[in-house]
């Protein structure tokens, strides 16, 4: 083992992962906690660590980001990877909200309120499966986030959007349309993106 090696073992050794209280973690620890990897997100009071993003998750972020900036009216942003405050316990981190642009508090804001968001996106990825399949779409409908798109990629390489909306009645939600190659909506806004401009550089719609 060469000497870089070895100063490399060093550094990984000398950090002390962080030992979770046996409550589990809060929402509130999640910006306290020092030396977490990027886009750490709390679920059920256990911290997730996110695998290196994938080329297919990062330009889909892009494409849909700019679209969604695009067409988004006045009265809503956009931000992608910050975390929604569900409860003291979950802190997830969606690819991309939309959210009133009431819920702004400032530069050094880490996190909104669920009642501000209006659509968390979530992209998946190989070691994301269950969590955005399952686990977080149960706790975004539990929290009343009305609106919830699951992003998959296809063989191709293409992005494929499942549209989902909130049933109040049951807090769950209800598929409303799978989109291939265009995706067309007209709520939480009118929103049409062009899901094969996924590699396009300064590619809206």
């Amino acid at each position: 083992m060469s000497a870089g090696s070895d100063e490399g073992l060093d550094d990984e050794l000398a950090y002390r992962w962080p030992i979770p209280p046996p409550e589990g973690w809060t929402a509130d620890d999640l910006d306290r906690i020092q030396g977490l990897p990027p886009h750490t997100e709390l679920i059920d009071g256990s911290l997730v660590f996110k695998s290196p993003q994938t080329a297919f998750h990062s330009r889909t972020l892009r494409l849909l980001d700019n679209a969604l900036l695009a067409q988004a009216p006045d009265h809503l942003d956009v931000d992608r990877e910050m975390t929604v405050r569900l409860d003291a316990k979950n802190r997830p981190e969606p690819g991309i909200v939309v959210f009133s642009v009431g819920a702004v508090t400032g530069p050094d804001q880490t996190w909104y309120e669920p009642e501000h968001i209006v659509l968390a996106v979530e992209v998946v990825s190989a070691d994301s499966r269950e969590r955005d399949r399952e686990v977080k779409p149960r706790k975004y409908a539990a929290a009343d986030v009305r609106h919830f798109w699951r992003v998959e990629q296809d063989d191709n390489g293409l992005p494929v959007v499942y549209v989902y909306e909130l049933d109040p009645a049951t807090k769950s939600y209800g598929l409303t349309g799978i989109f291939h190659d265009q995706l067309k909506v007209s709520v939480p806004f009118d929103i049409e993106v062009d899901l094969t401009a996924i590699n396009r550089r300064g590619a809206e719609s």
